[in-house]
């Protein structure tokens, strides 16, 4: 027994050839021995892919809707599986009892996606009235990400950073927070995630702040983080909040993050599973 996270695994994102989640800015071979399972073309090759990533264990099927920053190819930000492609994912995800949720920064992939029945989109960068129409129509989730935009938005003259995703960054950063902003007044459901990865592991209590400057109260904040982000992932029977019979999984700062949300940034007692592996001394 690891002591770690509890973890959702949704295998490898399914992408399109030479999408956000394909390899790319390669040689040829060099990419045709990293190319995987993952990557389909039409829509039965997609549902392969779907059972695929069922087959080999993933929780929820993750996409990329739309292009991405990080991938190093001049391919934009906009829709990359065409709207068949996107059903037929979709459709055989929920025939096969997974949720699928979406990287996607462009209007199109969003609204596509959502319109095509996804459950959540990641990121929602250019998310405008009528994408938030569309999210509570169709009961989706948002998980806005602000904190890989505003890490994204620092790199922008990094000399190791490709020059396609310096472009792709100084455009997507600066859009997220305002994003969140009309996402929050338009009454979208929003849980917490960071895509950490992108900021280091450990700065994550970032986005609370962030969301708070976003115009979240802190405990709006704090509950996008548990009790939604719990019902999201499909765990609020044993997560989420502090309740008889569920994990005894509770962090605890010294401050009060109702009246500071950064204190959150500062964690002096960790439990999980009723196992205390950190407290302050």
């Amino acid at each position: 027994n690891v002591p770690g996270p509890r973890i959702r695994a949704a295998g490898q994102a399914i992408s399109v050839t030479g999408g956000h989640g394909d390899i790319n800015g390669y040689s040829p071979a060099v990419m045709a021995m990293f190319t995987g399972k993952n990557i389909c073309n039409g829509a039965d090759d997609c549902r392969r892919a779907v059972r695929q990533q069922i087959k080999e264990g993933a929780d929820v099927i993750k996409i990329t809707a739309t292009g991405g920053v990080l991938s190093n190819t001049r391919a934009g930000l906009e829709q990359q599986f065409t709207d068949d492609e996107l059903v037929a994912i979709i459709e055989t995800a929920h025939s096969m009892g997974r949720k699928v949720t979406g990287h996607a920064h462009g209007k199109g992939g969003i609204v596509s996606a959502l319109k095509a029945g996804i459950d959540s989109i990641e990121h929602g960068t250019y998310t405008d009235d009528e994408t938030i129409a569309l999210f509570k129509e169709h009961d989706a989730v948002l998980v806005p990400t602000v904190l890989a935009g505003a890490t994204v938005t620092g790199w922008v003259n990094e000399p190791w950073l490709p020059a396609p995703s310096r472009e792709k960054a100084a455009v997507v950063g600066p859009l997220m927070l305002d994003m969140l902003r009309r996402a929050h007044e338009g009454g979208v459901t929003v849980a917490f995630g960071t895509d950490t990865g992108v900021s280091k592991h450990g700065d994550n209590a970032q986005e609370f702040a962030l969301m708070v400057e976003a115009g979240f109260t802190p405990e709006e904040a704090i509950r996008a983080a548990t009790v939604v982000a719990s019902e999201h992932v499909e765990m609020a029977d044993v997560i989420g909040t502090i309740t008889a019979g569920k994990h005894a999984d509770i962090i605890a700062v010294m401050g009060d993050p109702l009246q500071d949300i950064t204190e959150l940034q500062d964690v002096d007692f960790v439990m999980k599973g009723g196992t205390v592996y950190k407290q302050a001394q």
